[in-house]
């Protein structure tokens, strides 16, 4: 897949030596008298487009119509069961996803001061709603003094062949955070990151909570997860923090996890 969107992104580089592509016998001829200068700077070139497909994939800004530069705490109503902080509920205004059917509406609190982050289009399931083969990132907010959450759905058909499985119908939380692991860290997982695992039923929906020490993780050295399935798609909450953020709003970060219903 990464190969299909770099040459979406980048046509040109369809043409750069190495891709497969046969140049005509004159050209041949031609591209062998190139001054060595003229190589270099090919190769330059491609070093470039490298780096902007990652910056893409790992810092790319989010894209719902939805996101507001804004703190939530101006948009959203005070969470009534928990002071200090403001309630999320997501509609079909929000995601792709939702407006698909594709997810149920899941909700959460977070603190006023935050802000919600946009979601590239790449990331966020737009382009193959409402049968996605890969997870994508249904929302983010985020607050730089405390960290960042993000909900993560993954298509039920990725984990188990059975129509409506609930979380314990597709394995244990062992198995669940070792199939979605890379989509909290961002990057890997190793099962001696995982420090804790709570199974809880909230209203007759099971849910598995994680705690995660991830030194090596792209979203944070801290990570803290709560996993549940539902009609056709596995959903992940999941809020990150880098040490200096989780000295300082560990408390808060938990509160939104412990928070969070579908």
């Amino acid at each position: 897949m990464a190969s299909s969107v770099f040459f979406l992104l980048f046509p040109s580089a369809a043409r750069l030596p190495g891709s497969g592509s046969r140049s005509p016998p004159h050209a041949a001829s031609v591209s062998t008298q190139a001054p060595l200068a003229a190589v270099v700077s090919q190769h330059r070139r491609q070093l470039v487009l490298g780096t902007a497909l990652s910056a893409l994939f790992l810092h790319a800004p989010l894209l719902p119509a939805a996101a507001r530069e804004v703190e939530v705490g101006s948009f959203l109503p005070p969470a009534p069961s928990n002071p200090g902080f403001v309630f999320f509920r997501a509609n079909p205004k929000d995601t792709p996803a939702l407006r698909a059917g594709n997810v149920q509406p899941y909700e959460f609190v977070l603190p006023p001061t935050w802000k919600q982050a946009r979601v590239a289009n790449i990331l966020s399931g737009n382009y193959c709603q409402p049968k996605c083969a890969e997870p994508w990132v249904e929302v983010k907010f985020e607050d730089e003094r405390q960290g960042k959450v993000q909900v993560v759905a993954s298509p039920l058909i990725r984990l188990t062949n059975k129509p409506n499985a609930t979380i314990e119908d597709i394995g244990s939380p062992e198995r669940i955070i070792a199939s979605l692991g890379p989509f909290v860290t961002g990057n890997t997982f190793d099962s001696d990151e995982l420090v804790d695992t709570k199974v809880e039923n909230i209203d007759g929906q099971t849910y598995y909570s994680y705690v995660l020490e991830t030194p090596l993780a792209l979203t944070g050295s801290h990570n803290l997860a709560k996993a549940t399935a539902k009609g056709n798609t596995v959903v992940l909450f999941v809020a990150s923090a880098n040490d200096k953020q989780w000295s300082a709003a560990q408390k808060v970060l938990k509160t939104m996890v412990d928070s969070f219903q579908v």
